[in-house]
């Protein structure tokens, strides 16, 4: 059973927390993390690429030439792929790209890279987070007093809007609820920082 220090704001250890191996000890499978990493970066793409077909141009309601007697190719329209600012063949058209990747699985990954920021030492516990004022100063001392200079995502169990409104200045720091924590968000994170009942909800929810 992983065990972990428990942090206060100032960076000071306050107790200990006990990790379930179920969720913070779980093997690491790459194949597993790259099939929901890909799912999740497809379903991100706007797919609003659109080229218009021929039959989508405006203009070209006449034949530009007669069909004879000119020595040229016969043309209906000139809305015909060969002419300039005609349609498009085959071009792009609105489509979704996300597929769907089974229950199971996700929660597999979610588990791998969580363990796998404690195998890095990249996963802090902290008691609470708990400012004062909506001002970044509040944040930026905290996350110096757990030594946090790199890329941080802070996992907290409810929405916090004191917190999100002082962290979002901070192009390094992202603000996450528990329940909407995802595996690309985790693994884009240098290191984690979780309050003790954001640990809590994760563990009952993987498990």
């Amino acid at each position: 059973m992983p065990k972990l220090p428990l942090y206060n704001q100032s960076g000071e250890t306050v107790g200990e927390v006990n990790l379930a191996d179920s969720v913070f000890a779980v093997e690491t499978n790459q194949q597993v993390i790259y099939d929901v990493v890909k799912a999740q970066r497809a379903s991100m793409r706007q797919g609003t690429a659109k080229a218009k077909n021929r039959s989508e141009v405006s203009g070209g309601g006449r034949k530009p030439y007669r069909q004879k007697g000119t020595g040229h190719a016969r043309q209906g329209t000139i809305n015909a792929p060969q002419y300039t600012g005609g349609g498009v063949v085959f071009g792009p058209s609105p489509r979704d790209y996300s597929y769907k990747v089974n229950k199971k699985i996700r929660r597999l990954a979610l588990k791998i890279v969580l363990s796998d920021k404690i195998r890095e030492e990249n996963l802090l516990v902290i008691d609470e987070f708990k400012l004062e004022s909506h001002k970044t100063k509040g944040i930026v001392e905290i996350l110096q007093n757990l030594k946090q200079d790199e890329k941080v995502m802070i996992i907290v169990e409810d929405a916090n809007d004191t917190l999100d409104i002082a962290s979002r200045n901070l192009p390094n720091v992202t603000t996450v609820r528990a329940e909407h924590i995802s595996v690309f968000d985790v693994m884009n994170a240098k290191s984690v920082v979780a309050t003790q009942a954001a640990v809590k909800m994760i563990e009952e929810a993987l498990n």
